[in-house]
């Protein structure tokens, strides 16, 4: 137990006053031996006390010497305390080299200056942070020159105080940015205080209210947004501190100049005791969303409109499954009304109600299935199906998951596309039962010169077997090992050219090819609409021979009528001659040369003068139609005066007509005038179809028989229609269509003659009859040849 400087000096008292005061020392050393257990015991509480403190206290004498307790070793990392200040230095704990003489200095300061310190020491091989708070000691505690030293375990305080540091930074760096945020916002932004007052406004704000400042809009209070329906910005940053709730309004603001539609937020800015402390608000330009949202209306609009229009049944379910839209097919596919869309049934009941209407294929266990295709809305790819319904309808069922959640269902019938599927396949069946049954070699050639198709007779005509066809040869190929089945090996180049022609010019060609056998075979390529090509193969050796036997038939007729067209023309001007000489004779009996002639004499001269003028006219008729038919036959170019010419005709035709008992009309237009032509040939024209009209018309009908003789013009040319009410003339029609001579049952020579004597004047022929009804035929002359 160490003394105190008191009880030394009490103790020195003692010793002096020993003898004076022997029984009072008794008494009083009793007394004070009570007081120094006091003590001891107030000396051992303190020391206690010390020990728990934070505070370690150490006492630096000016020796270097160092009083402290075991605490200070066990901060140090050293063991046992230290006694002396150099014991402090380690190699591995205690203080560094750089604090320990720091330490040192600072003592040495306090010694001499008696000036405080505090460092801050960091002990080796530990993460412990120690404060040292240095003054001089009080002369009562220690000797002089000597330190007292208090340390404190700062270790969790500096962590703490350096997470708070931290915190502080971060929170002033967040603070900074979200201040630079808001300042670099694009659109505006404020604050308010208690008062609802402006007190930040960042520049954003100023630009829309085109002020100069921020300062200048706080100061005169420059609101951005105006009062609409009587409330104004303050009216609703009002609301928002009173109610505690964010207030969010669509309005109208002038923003630079110009109206814009902004979403306007007030929000209530409250600590975590509920007071507001102001209101903070913001502005957003949503003009060109709302024109957007329009657009997009519209868009959905016009696209429901379109979907209307669609011959495929869609409709759309929302993220609720709920049914929100069906075009007219869907609506009529699945018997949904409008009133039920309205209601946006799930897409669950709605294939219930398909089930009990046959409009969901038949299945084993309907409710797996229905959940499988409610499954279709967590899908994220396209599911494709095809349902048939229990009336036989086909549907193409595709359902696209939606960005949304939603799906999109589209139902296409494609019964008529099964049926026609079904159709086209029998088609085909029937096309290739028809290919391998036809008469001809059929093979189809792909654009790249392979062989795609073919029929039986094409392979049996070239004597291929059917592996070799199967293989899809090229046509060079294949025509290169059929050449010697060819008469001419090289025609298979005219093969092959054909072929590539109807591939790849996209030509039709022909040609024939003869085989070694001696069967012809006309061949062809034409072009198909799918870019293949058709060659046809048609086997023509009978109708080669025919031809040939035809061909030496029509060598042999054509010199029997060259031979009767010189026979005709020399009998012509044979007859003439004898013909001339007898009407001379005829004409010099009339006058009279040979004396006066009785009466009996001059009706035989007069018959035998109408006999030499038709045997004439029919010579001049057989004339022009060998000469017509040689090619030769020339008329003469004259002014013609129709009407005249008619009427001599009709006045040489009515004596017959009258012997036979035949009506002869004349219908003639004042319009015919003149034409240009020959005029002896088209008397005999007309009067050789006026003849033969009586001659026929008379053996039928010898009462009721009528021939009628109409002609009319116009500025163009004339139009002579001999008709009558006979027989009828159907070979007569056939013989000049065909352009041959017609024997006398069908009218004589007068019709081919006629069409001959039109064709050179460069008229038009008709002629139109029927059996029973009679005859016209029409004759069209132009008014210059």
């Amino acid at each position: 137990m160490t003394l105190s400087t008191g009880a030394v000096f009490a103790l020195g008292i003692f010793a002096a006053f020993w003898l004076l005061a022997g029984l009072w020392a008794v008494g009083r050393g009793v007394a004070m031996q009570r007081r120094s257990a006091f003590v001891a015991g107030q000396t051992g509480r303190l020391a206690g006390l010390l020990e728990a403190s934070p505070y370690l206290p150490v006492v630096v004498r000016s020796d270097w010497r160092i009083e402290a307790s075991d605490r200070l070793g066990r901060w140090l990392g050293l063991g046992p305390g230290p006694r002396s200040f150099d014991e402090l230095r380690g190699q591995d704990a205690g203080l560094d080299a750089e604090g320990h003489e720091a330490l040192r200095q600072a003592i040495i300061g306090a010694q001499r200056g008696a000036r405080p310190f505090t460092l801050s020491l960091r002990p080796l091989g530990g993460t412990r942070t120690i404060v040292v708070h240095g003054a001089a000691a009080p002369q009562s505690v220690a000797g002089p020159g000597s330190v007292l030293l208090w340390l404190s375990d700062a270790t969790d305080g500096e962590q703490a105080l350096a997470r708070a540091r931290g915190e502080r930074d971060e929170a002033l760096a967040a603070f900074e940015a979200l201040s630079g945020l808001i300042e670099a916002a694009p659109f505006p932004m404020w604050f308010r205080d208690t008062e609802l007052r402006l007190a930040l406004v960042n520049r954003a704000y100023v630009r829309a209210v085109e002020a100069t400042s921020a300062n200048a809009v706080i100061d005169e209070g420059v609101e951005l947004c105006e009062s609409v329906a009587g409330v104004s910005a303050t009216d609703t940053a009002e609301e928002a501190r009173e109610s505690g709730v964010t207030q969010t309004r669509t309005i109208p603001v002038t923003i630079e100049g110009e109206r814009r539609i902004m979403r306007v937020v007030d929000v209530p800015l409250s600590p975590n005791d509920g007071h507001v402390i102001g209101i903070a608000g913001y502005a957003i330009d949503i003009q060109e969303l709302e024109s957007e949202r329009g657009a997009h209306r519209r868009f959905a609009d016009a696209q429901r409109e379109l979907l209307d229009r669609l011959s495929a049944a869609v409709a759309q379910f929302g993220p609720d499954q709920g049914l929100i839209f069906a075009n007219q097919p869907f609506r009529r596919l699945f018997s949904l009304e409008a009133d039920k869309i309205a209601e946006a049934p799930p897409f669950a009941r709605l294939l219930d109600v398909w089930r009990d209407i046959g409009r969901t294929p038949e299945v084993r266990d309907f409710p797996e299935w229905r959940q499988a295709h409610v499954d279709w809305f967590a899908r994220a790819e396209a599911s494709e199906e095809d349902w048939l319904l229990r009336d036989g309808t086909h549907l193409r069922v595709v359902a696209q998951p939606t960005p949304d959640g939603g799906l999109l269902l589209i139902a296409e019938d494609r019964t008529e596309q099964v049926q026609l599927a079904s159709t086209r396949d029998t088609l085909l069946r029937v096309r290739t039962a028809t290919f391998d049954n036809l008469f001809e070699a059929i093979a189809v050639f792909a654009p790249d010169g392979r062989l795609h198709l073919w029929n039986q007779r094409f392979r049996r005509l070239w004597g291929i077997d059917e592996g070799t066809l199967a293989a899809h040869p090229r046509v060079d190929t294949l025509m290169g090992e059929l050449a010697d089945r060819l008469a001419k090996p090289n025609q298979v180049s005219v093969v092959q050219e054909v072929i590539r022609a109807a591939t790849l010019e996209r030509t039709q060609r022909r040609g024939d090819i003869r085989f070694a056998d001696g069967h012809h075979f006309d061949f062809a390529s034409i072009p198909l609409p799918d870019g293949n090509a058709l060659l046809i193969m048609l086997d023509v050796t009978d109708s080669r021979r025919m031809e040939s036997a035809l061909r030496e038939r029509n060598e042999a007729l054509v010199v029997a009528d060259e031979v009767k067209t010189a026979f005709l023309s020399r009998m012509s001007y044979e007859l003439r001659t004898p013909l001339t000489s007898i009407g001379g004779f005829g004409e010099m009996l009339q006058a009279g040369y040979a004396g006066k002639l009785s009466d009996q004499q001059q009706e035989y001269i007069a018959a035998i003068m109408d006999s030499v003028e038709v045997l004439s006219r029919h010579i001049d008729n057989v004339l022009d139609l060998a000469q017509g038919e040689a090619g030769t036959l020339v008329v003469e170019r004259a002014t013609v005066d129709l009407p005249a010419l008619l009427d001599k005709a009709l006045a040489s035709a009515r004596p017959l007509a009258d012997a036979e008992q035949i009506e002869l009309v004349g219908n003639l237009s004042d319009a015919l005038g003149t034409i240009e032509g020959d005029a002896p040939r088209l008397s005999r024209l007309v009067a050789g179809l006026l003849d033969n009209a009586i001659r026929y018309t008379a053996p039928e009908r010898r009462e009721g028989g009528r021939v009628l003789l109409h002609a009319d013009g116009d500025e163009r040319g004339v139009d002579i229609i001999v008709s009558d009410n006979g027989p009828g003339l159907p070979d007569a029609v056939g013989a000049i269509t065909r352009g041959t001579q017609a024997g006398t049952a069908t009218g004589g020579i007068g019709l081919a003659l006629a069409r001959q004597l039109v064709d050179a004047h460069g008229g038009a022929m008709e002629v139109i009859t029927e059996k029973g009804q009679g005859t016209m035929v029409r004759i069209s002359l132009p008014r210059r040849g």
